[in-house]
């Protein structure tokens, strides 16, 4: 990226040095060596120039920068590990809150659970936990940010035997838009903790999280891919129905990546897969690597018993930052026979290897919590299907929306209404009622308690 500095509007310098008086990180502005880099975010579709970038060292940085914003009527856009699909974690001509360099975590073993600044990824969180042979639901990706993946829902390999991430998420430390610092606890400011279950950026900055952790060390872990095909599909389905809690199953859909473990003349031909983390007793093992095989015809496979941190790694490398990305995504029940043939269909068009269509399973912890009781209310839903284009251009990405949107228009006969805000691209914003159902008028009046002014707006908003 090339910074046109020209076209940003220039903060007022007393402004930003009142600023700099306030907090202990650094201040990147327009002018600065550093910007590009402060200013680039994880999808590269959002090419955007903020006034200011603050790297948050702490709360009291927070406060400082949601006052100045606020103030000074700024946009303020929010970014914790900078994976917004939508790139609510940047913004033209307003204030970018990085909290990247909040990434400390403190681990209590006996307690089982940890307290994460909310800058943290994934990784940090499974570095630090894993020490202890403890986990929590997390992302796939292990450079995605906890704090969007939160309060989103946040789904992973775990989700079926320890809920989502939001329904591990115990307390948090939020800095609401009047400026205050408030620890939210089922007990203390528990209608804020039960909105940021779900209900995603909208009511303030979280500065840290604390987690509810399970036992969770080595599991069996890793890929196998298959030939697109719906009876392998079917399979699939049975897979999931039939399993205890303890198998996670991701399902995806797409091009053969270029791993040694796949023959090179299926790399980049249409092809299914499942990546399995079973955290169960490890004398079962092979018990579930014949029901893998009996999924169909083996194309590669490497799946064996590693370390929890590894299976949030395997995306990692086919998804790097800076590729263009536009997503959709829905929630069904079951997945019936018509979304597996859509699956094959479109499938089978896949514009790129990047271009993975994920299907998570919901089933389990996720359906013992109750719709009311998160943000987060789909707790009848089986399944959350993920559907992007990514691609190494924003021209190519832009050529190949038509697909994703088609694709996504012949799932809705077979999908709930709504969606997963974190699958959820910047023209979704119509949608933000019915992803939050019956939620969605409480949320609603809570925003207008909170942050009446809708400052907290860089997101999927929900309006006061």
């Amino acid at each position: 990226m090339t910074a046109m500095i020209t076209s940003v509007p220039a903060v007022d310098d007393r402004l930003v040095e009142r600023l700099r008086d306030a907090v202990h990180g650094e201040i990147v502005r327009p002018r600065d060596p550093g910007y590009d880099l402060a200013r680039r975010v994880y999808n590269a579709m959002h090419d955007k120039r903020p006034a200011l970038v603050v790297r948050a060292a702490d709360a009291g940085d927070v406060v400082a920068t949601v006052g100045l914003a606020r103030e000074e009527g700024l946009p303020l856009a929010v970014r914790g590990g900078s994976h917004s699909v939508a790139g609510y974690g940047t913004c033209d001509d307003g204030v970018v809150l990085d909290l990247g360099g909040m990434r400390g975590i403190r681990v209590d073993p006996d307690a089982r659970t940890a307290r994460v600044e909310g800058g943290a990824t994934w990784a940090d969180v499974n570095h630090a936990t894993h020490a202890f042979g403890l986990a929590t639901t997390g992302g796939i990706v292990s450079t995605t940010g906890v704090g969007g993946l939160t309060t989103g829902g946040g789904m992973g390999h775990l989700s079926r035997r320890c809920g989502l991430a939001c329904d591990n998420l115990e307390s948090v430390d939020l800095v609401t838009a009047d400026g205050s610092l408030l620890t939210c606890t089922p007990e203390r400011n528990a209608d804020l903790l039960w909105a940021v279950r779900g209900g995603g950026g909208n009511f303030g900055v979280v500065t840290s999280f604390s987690f509810r952790l399970h036992p969770v060390a080595d599991i069996l872990g890793g890929a196998t891919f298959y030939p697109l095909d719906t009876e392998v599909l079917r399979r699939y389905r049975e897979l999931v129905a039939d399993s205890s809690e303890n198998l996670g199953s991701v399902l995806v859909v797409g091009l053969g990546p270029p791993v040694p473990f796949l023959p090179a003349h299926w790399h980049g031909r249409p092809l299914c897969g499942v990546v399995t983390c079973f955290s169960g007793p490890g004398e079962e093992d092979d018990e579930i690597r014949a029901r893998l095989a009996a999924l169909g015809p083996i194309l590669g496979q490497h799946v064996d018993r590693i370390p929890y941190p590894v299976v949030n790694t395997l995306f990692d490398e086919l998804v790097p930052a800076g590729l263009f990305h536009y997503w959709k995504g829905s929630f069904t029940r079951g997945l019936p026979d018509g979304a597996l043939e859509t699956f094959a269909e479109y499938g089978a068009t896949t514009p790129s290897v990047q271009s993975v269509t994920v299907v998570f399973p919901l089933d389990g912890a996720c359906h013992r919590v109750a719709p009311q009781d998160t943000a987060f209310s789909f707790r009848d839903a089986d399944y959350s299907v993920a559907l992007s284009p990514t691609l190494a251009t924003a021209e190519d990405c832009e050529a190949h929306k038509p697909w994703v949107r088609a694709f996504h228009r012949a799932l809705e006969p077979h999908s709930l209404g709504g969606g997963y805000v974190n699958f959820m691209d910047g023209d979704d914003q119509d949608r933000v009622a019915a992803n939050y159902r019956d939620n969605h008028a409480r949320l609603t009046a809570l925003k207008r308690r909170y942050d009446p002014g809708n400052l907290f707006r860089l997101n999927h908003n929900i309006a006061p």
